[in-house]
């Protein structure tokens, strides 16, 4: 199976995530910015919410490697709402990209709000989540 991991963080918090996944599947966590090199099976795609929605350099990693992706998995943190989920399956579908109906969310620092998250914690279960996926 050919699996790759893309995050998008402003804070750092994202990154963390991305890296306890990547370090769990033996892989390298990149940026949003550096494009799918070949058809992927798969794509830990590690998302923050700001302002209420995912960022653009997200959204357009997706349209732009689409034709790449077999299934994007969402990792996500987020201070305030629930999840990305919601969003992404929106940019999924409207890219003609399958969605994983399982997902990793975790709470993320912002500000005062949830100091030091992810933490351990949160970690170790990105990396349970991610053999679980693979599983």
């Amino acid at each position: 199976m050919n699996i790759a991991i893309r995050y998008y963080t402003q804070t750092g918090n994202t990154k963390k995530l991305a890296e306890a996944i990547a370090a769990e599947l033996g892989l390298e966590a990149k940026p949003v910015s550096i494009p799918l090199e070949e058809k992927t099976d798969l794509v830990f795609l590690c998302n923050s919410v700001y302002w209420a929605g995912i960022d653009k350099a997200v959204k357009q990693f997706v349209l732009d490697n689409a034709d790449k992706i077999g299934t994007i998995v969402n990792v996500s943190t987020a201070a305030l709402i629930e999840s990305s989920y919601g969003q992404m399956r929106k940019l999924a579908s409207g890219a003609g990209v399958k969605l994983c109906e399982k997902e990793f969310h975790c709470r993320g620092k912002f500000s005062a709000l949830h100091a030091g998250h992810p933490d351990e914690a949160d970690l170790k279960a990105a990396r349970e989540f991610a053999r679980s996926v693979i599983a």
